[in-house]
Formats: C-alpha cells, sequence, structure tokens
C-alpha cells in the first residue's frame, strides 16, 4: 500500500472528504509520506506545495474547492492506481527579495508570480532592470508582475499577460493597468535572469510585493529570480496534466 499523506483545506468539503479516506487508505506524515494528497483549491494546492519543498514526496492534488488549475478531479476510488498512473510535473518557483522603507529585507518563493502592487490611492511608479540593465526608466501602473510558467494562467493571464508552456525556459513581465507607456503589456525574460523593480516616489506612491500570498509592504526595491534548485513536483491524472491544461485554457 502507497504511503500517503492527507492534507485538506478548512472547510466542511475538504475535511469530511479527507476524514473518508483516511479510513480507507490510512494516513502517514508528509514526512514519512511516498505521496502527499491535497484536498481542496489552488490556493490550498500552493500552500501544500510549500510546506512540502523541503520533502522529496511529489503532491497529487483533488479539487474539493472553487478553482482547481493545479488539481485532479475528486474520486476516492481505487486511488492508490490513479496514483501510480499519474504523470508527474516539475516546476520552480521565484525568489522574491524586497527591501522596505526601513531597510528591512524580505524573502519569499513564489510558485505562480510575484507581483508589485499599489497601495494608495496614486498609480505606483517603478523603475525596471533585466540582470543590471535599466530597462525601462519609469512604469506607470496599479502593478507589475513576474510569473513562471506554471502560473501564467493564473493573475498574469488576467493582467492580458501571455501564456508560457511548461518547459518554456522563460518568464513573464506583465503590467497591471499601465498608463505611462500606455500601448506597453510587458516582456518576456530568460528563466535565469535577475528582474529588478526600483519604486520612485514611495512615501507619494507606495507600493507592496507579494509573493503567493506573502506579502511585504513600503518596499522600495524587488528583485525577482528563478530558484532552479527548488523543484516542486506535481502528479497529474493521464492526459490532464499542465500542458495539456495550459492549451485547454486558451482555447476556452
Amino acid at each position: 500500500m502507497t504511503r500517503i499523506a492527507f492534507t485538506a483545506a478548512r472547510g466542511a468539503a475538504p475535511q469530511e472528504a479527507r476524514e473518508r479516506l483516511i479510513a480507507r487508505y490510512g494516513d502517514v506524515p508528509p514526512a514519512e509520506a511516498e505521496v502527499v494528497v491535497a484536498l481542496g483549491g489552488d490556493g490550498f494546492m500552493l500552500q501544500t506545495l510549500h510546506a512540502t519543498e523541503g520533502l522529496d514526496a511529489p503532491t497529487y492534488g483533488m479539487n474539493r474547492g472553487t478553482v482547481g488549475f493545479l488539481m485532479n478531479d475528486y474520486s476516492g476510488g481505487d486511488l492508490p492506481a490513479r496514483l501510480a498512473a499519474a504523470e508527474e510535473e516539475v516546476i520552480h518557483p521565484l525568489r522574491m527579495h524586497a527591501v522596505d522603507e526601513d531597510g528591512a529585507a524580505h524573502e519569499a518563493l513564489a510558485i505562480n508570480e510575484v507581483s508589485l502592487l499599489r497601495a494608495g490611492p496614486q498609480a505606483a511608479k517603478l523603475r525596471v532592470s533585466v540582470d543590471g540593465r535599466v530597462r525601462m526608466e519609469e512604469l506607470v501602473c496599479d502593478g507589475a508582475l513576474v510569473a513562471t510558467p506554471a502560473g501564467s494562467t493564473a493573475y498574469n493571464y488576467s493582467a492580458h499577460g501571455p501564456v508560457l508552456p511548461i518547459g518554456s525556459d522563460v518568464l513573464a513581465l506583465t503590467a497591471i493597468a499601465p498608463f505611462r507607456p500606455r500601448r506597453w503589456r510587458g516582456a518576456l525574460i530568460p528563466e535565469g535572469a535577475a528582474v529588478r523593480f526600483e519604486v520612485l516616489e514611495g512615501a507619494k506612491r507606495p507600493v507592496m510585493a507579494d509573493a503567493d500570498s506573502r506579502a511585504a509592504v513600503r518596499v522600495r526595491e524587488v528583485e525577482v529570480r528563478s530558484a532552479p534548485e527548488i523543484r516542486h513536483r506535481i502528479l497529474f491524472d493521464p492526459g490532464h496534466g499542465l500542458q495539456e491544461r495550459l492549451l485547454r485554457e486558451q482555447f476556452v
């Protein structure tokens, strides 16, 4: 029998599903598991991936929430067979290094995206550099984000950013409601590049930074780069992996 660790989001549906599955298949701590099964939506899947990033066990999500791009359909029947047949995708997170107005540093990892967002009534002003070279002296916008291929259909897609194929070795740099340059919608950045944002007029136009719901407020500069040394292993039912989901999303 496969050693499974079941985790579940708060809420009646995920918790009830967890109890039923444990009664049928047993449960072990995540550190002893061969597979971690996450029950909930995409937000909970991200939480689970962050919580288990030091473990070698892959994660298999089943949708008991409202969004399930990273999740498989829920079914309690013959779970070991589904896990044995599942296809594995490996993704790498982004590493955010932010410095706030007081000089304090904030570090966080993001599986989907790192976003900078205006934190006041006025638009943010950002200077954008890539690998130490200034590429845009002033971007006036509601915010900007750097997204991974796995996260490119989330906030990035809502902000009219491109959908990136898994394994494309690029990141999406996307503006959120840009005012100046008005027509600029972003750029594709090599996966190994470092993107740096400097906040201009921060006292008047405060900005916060967010990495998968880990926030830093009143930032003055933020650097984002890929963290290839960290591997998140995600399992999908055959024919329903991330590549297929990314394609399907674009033809809805």
